[in-house]
């Protein structure tokens, strides 16, 4: 396994795997690694010939108060991961290399973004779809896979690679949570003992509003006010939001009669978590 700098590096090492006709798969992270991203790099290992992990904490998508500086960063620790799970290679760049002091161009979506995270995160999705395009570039990957956790973001890289035809295949890998059903994050190193607890309420309105919609309730706003309830049960929960809308345009509906998400952003303290169900079965 090779760890690279540079935009030069990694074109250069794809470039000789496409003369031998390899596939190449490619795990964009923000690094912090864990069984959530291995299950992802496992994915890509069992689907193509050369894995690339990207480690790049993309300061184009936060915002201006939120964890940039604070954002968990353990080199060491990512690479001993994704040399466990048969990485080929990673690029981990300096956001210099990926945004030159002349950096004008941005990829930017409406529709898909103007709700749920992108309300309270403006700048979040314009961030995102630029760094993920500028990596496809890079990396030119048949396929790119990323979690379910992260339901809006894959759904809008879905559409930004259908809308400007970029050539590969998007994969989404479900939720991998904690044994006691919270979902895998970076950030959960941010709680304390006591809002690791608390947390926990984020993954029981999960399983109550799935359970509610697996039993044949249709109507959202019955759904979503048992769930809104058992989060505000919580002392140390303080709701961004709980939405269903439509799986492919992310729009609010009412009734349940195509496939949706439910999806969920709160804070535990000042740390802000996110947690979704999909339901399909309409």
């Amino acid at each position: 396994m090779k760890i690279v700098k540079t935009i030069k590096e990694v074109r250069e090492i794809v470039k000789l795997w496409k003369k031998e006709n390899l596939s190449v798969g490619l795990v964009p992270t923000m690094g912090y690694l864990h069984e959530g991203h291995a299950s992802l790099i496992d994915a890509s290992v069992s689907g193509n010939d050369k894995t690339v992990v990207s480690i790049f904490v993309n300061p184009m998508q936060f915002g201006a108060n939120e964890d940039l500086d604070s954002y968990p960063r353990d080199l060491n620790h990512d690479s001993k991961l994704c040399e466990e799970h048969h990485v080929d290679l990673i690029f981990n760049p300096e956001p210099s290399e990926m945004y030159g002091k002349d950096f004008y161009t941005y990829v930017n979506m409406n529709v898909l973004t103007e709700d749920l995270c992108g309300i309270t995160r403006p700048i979040h999705f314009k961030g995102v779809c630029t760094v993920v395009a500028k990596l496809f570039n890079i990396v030119q990957p048949d396929n790119a896979y990323f979690g379910q956790k992260d339901a809006q973001q894959l759904a809008i890289i879905k559409q930004m690679v259908q809308d400007l035809n970029m050539p590969l295949e998007v994969h989404g890998c479900p939720i991998v949570r904690e044994i006691d059903g919270l979902a895998k994050s970076s950030r959960n190193t941010y709680l304390s003992t006591e809002e690791r607890q608390s947390a926990l309420i984020l993954s029981k309105a999960i399983t109550l509003g799935q359970s509610l919609v697996e039993n044949g309730e249709r109507d959202c706003s019955k759904v979503l006010t048992s769930m809104i309830d058992l989060i505000s049960s919580e002392p140390l929960a303080k709701i961004d939001y709980v939405k269903i809308v439509d799986l492919k345009t992310i729009q609010p509906v009412n009734t349940i009669e195509k496939p949706i998400l439910c999806a969920m952003a709160v804070y535990i303290g000042k740390t802000r978590l996110i947690d979704n169900f999909i339901f399909e079965e309409v």
